[in-house]
């Protein structure tokens, strides 16, 4: 007998969201690459609307596992790794939501569920930035993968058609979007490193660590998710035809003179507004708020996946 054969197999956890609706037997697949890989029969842990996946992570990290798989979208990816971060247990992801932009941000084949299981088990390891976003209105302190923001493109989440989301996907966000375009801006201050650049009305502040978000659409062009920096773009549409200039100055990445589109980098973002406005997080809409500081947190989460 080898000094190994009596180690014990290693485990996955796998959080799961129930309530996405998918058409593969994503448990027999995990269970059948668990035992292919010698690895133990996996760990399952279901989210609920009241805990969507931190409490579960705790759980998984109590139990031991040595690897904790987000089988969800976004949202759960985000809640799994707020725990995770700052910890040596990777995070392995199944991707079964709408967006699933983290994995699609990471070059992964988000059609590809076996791929993804084997890839989350033995695949390659890699480090990734993590933003820390804290409020004070509510105080709450979330961490997030992709984007945040607050105003336009906020209410777009909040207003987006659960029905018609499960229907066509990403384009029940553009419905949302088309009919939330009109809209009254809101004062806005936007300090970045401590430094203050923008004091004026604007419709929306986003803040990224990935570059694409729904539909394939590049929205911080020199965002990387292991750069150590925020990306920032301000929308400011003026006048009657005034998203026009946002949708001329986001094709010019921002390159433009005109202020409609303003793109930022930096460590640290505070945004303060007049008045509470929509407030997201990787596409789930956390209620509203008038103040939020984002913190990126270089390499704080480690991703396991197959190579690409």
């Amino acid at each position: 007998m080898t000094a190994n054969s009596s180690a014990p197999a290693k485990r996955a956890a796998v959080i799961i969201n129930p309530a996405k609706p998918v058409d593969i037997d994503v448990r027999g697949l995990m269970a059948k690459h668990c035992e292919n890989n010698g690895w133990g029969q996996p760990i399952w842990l279901e989210t609920t609307k009241e805990d969507p996946g931190v409490g579960q992570a705790k759980e998984a990290l109590k139990q031991g596992a040595d690897v904790v798989i987000a089988a969800g979208g976004d949202g759960t990816v985000r809640c799994v790794a707020e725990v995770l971060s700052g910890t040596d247990i990777p995070l392995g992801l199944v991707p079964l939501g709408t967006g699933n932009l983290l994995a699609r941000n990471l070059g992964m084949d988000v059609t590809d569920v076996e791929g993804a299981i084997e890839g989350a088990l033995v695949g390659w390891e890699r480090k990734i930035d993590v933003v820390r976003a804290v409020r004070n209105d509510p105080d709450r302190e979330q961490f997030f993968l992709v984007m945040a923001g607050v105003g336009y493109d906020a209410t777009i989440m909040a207003d987006t058609d659960e029905d018609l989301k499960d229907k066509v996907g990403w384009l029940a966000y553009v419905d949302a979007g088309i009919r939330n375009l009109p809209g009254k801006p809101v004062k806005a201050t936007i300090v970045i490193d401590g430094k203050s650049v923008v004091h004026r009305r604007v419709r929306s502040v986003m803040v990224g660590n990935c570059g694409k978000v729904q539909g394939g659409l590049e929205i911080f062009p020199d965002a990387a998710v292991n750069d150590g920096l925020l990306d920032v773009v301000v929308l400011a549409p003026r006048g009657k035809f005034g998203w026009f200039s946002v949708i001329a100055g986001m094709i010019a990445n921002g390159k433009s003179k005109d202020t409609s589109v303003e793109y930022f980098q930096g460590k640290s973002v505070e945004i303060t507004l007049e008045h509470n406005e929509d407030y997201q997080l990787d596409g789930d809409h956390e209620g509203e708020g008038k103040h939020v500081l984002m913190t990126i947190e270089p390499d704080a989460l480690t991703i396991r996946m197959a190579a690409n």
